[in-house]
C-alpha cells in the first residue's frame, strides 16, 4: 500500500439499515502508512461500493466491525467469502484481521459455519483470516494509528466505537450508531473528528421517530459537538429521502449549536482529515 500525504475517511455508505437509495453506513479509514475498513454494510453491496471507490481487496487488512445489526456485519460475511479464496490463490497476503467485541465474534463464527463453505473458513483454522476479540478500554496497534475500543453503552445490541489516534497526533473517534454515552466522554472530548449518527433533521422526527429507535437527529450531534469542544464533525447514518438537499439541511441544522466544520458526505465521498 503506498503511503499518502492526507489522512482521510471514504464514506463506503452513509444510510441507515432501511435505506435503498444509498448504501448502509461504512467507512474505509486512510492513514498515512496504514488503513482500516469499519463496517462493511448489509450484503455484496458492499463489493460495488469498494470498486466505485477505487479500493482493492488486497488492501484491506484491518476490518472493524462496531456491532451485530444486520445493516453493518452482513457485508463482513461477504469479505470474509471474497478474501478467503484470494488468499488461497495467492491473490492476497495474509493475514486478513476483524477486530470485534465478544458477540460479534460469536455471530460471525456462527453464521459462517452455517453459511459459508467448510473450505473457506479453513482459512480461519490456518490463521489466515483472524477474528480479534477486542475488550473494553483496550488499545491496539494498527499500522501507523493507535486505536482504543469503548463500549458505547448501547441499550440495544452490545456495541464498540473506537477511537484512533493518528501519527500527527490527531484524534479521529467513532461513536457507531447509536447516540453519545457519557462513558465515552475521554475519547470524544476535544478530538479533531467526530463521526457521529444523525438519523434525521429535528424538524422531522415525528415522521422518522429517531428517540423511539435510540437516534438522534443533525441539531442533537451539533449540540453534542459544541459541548464536548469537538473539531469537526461528520453526519452520517441518515435517512434517504432527502438526498438532494441532505448536505445542506443536515449542515445547517447541526450548526445552529455548533460552531466547528460539518461535513455530511455521500456515498463514495473522500473526506480529507
Amino acid at each position: 500500500m503506498a503511503p499518502v500525504t492526507t489522512p482521510h475517511i471514504t464514506m463506503l455508505g452513509t444510510g441507515n439499515a432501511m435505506c435503498t437509495r444509498c448504501y448502509n453506513t461504512c467507512f474505509w479509514l486512510r492513514s498515512p502508512q496504514g488503513a482500516v475498513m469499519v463496517d462493511a454494510g448489509g450484503g455484496n453491496g458492499i463489493f460495488r461500493q469498494l470498486h466505485r471507490a477505487g479500493i482493492a481487496f488486497d488492501e484491506i487488512h484491518h476490518l472493524i466491525v462496531t456491532h451485530a445489526h444486520t445493516d453493518h456485519i452482513l457485508g463482513v460475511i461477504w469479505m470474509i467469502r471474497k478474501i478467503s479464496p484470494m488468499i488461497n490463490h495467492g491473490r492476497y497476503q495474509p493475514p486478513f484481521t476483524i477486530y470485534c467485541h465478544n458477540e460479534v465474534a460469536h455471530a460471525l463464527r456462527t453464521i459462517c459455519r452455517l453459511l459459508i463453505p467448510a473450505k473457506i473458513c479453513r482459512a480461519f483454522d490456518d490463521g489466515s483470516i483472524v477474528i480479534r476479540e477486542v475488550t473494553d478500554g483496550e488499545s491496539l496497534r494498527i499500522d501507523d494509528m493507535d486505536v482504543t475500543f469503548f463500549d458505547i453503552g448501547s441499550t440495544k445490541t452490545k456495541q464498540f466505537g473506537f477511537s484512533a489516534l493518528l501519527p500527527d497526533g490527531r484524534r479521529v473517534t467513532c461513536l457507531g450508531d447509536e447516540p453519545y454515552n457519557e462513558r465515552a466522554e475521554q475519547w470524544t472530548r476535544g478530538c479533531d473528528w467526530l463521526l457521529c449518527e444523525a438519523f434525521c433533521l429535528y424538524k422531522d422526527r415525528e415522521q422518522f421517530r429517531p428517540y423511539e429507535k435510540h437516534h438522534s437527529t443533525a441539531l442533537d450531534a451539533g449540540r453534542l459537538a459544541q459541548e464536548l469542544g469537538v473539531k469537526n464533525l461528520l453526519l452520517y447514518h441518515t435517512e434517504d429521502t432527502h438526498l438532494a438537499t441532505r448536505r445542506e439541511n443536515y449542515t445547517a441544522e447541526a450548526k445552529r449549536n455548533f460552531a466547528g466544520r460539518v461535513v455530511v458526505p455521500d456515498d463514495i465521498e473522500t473526506v480529507n482529515l
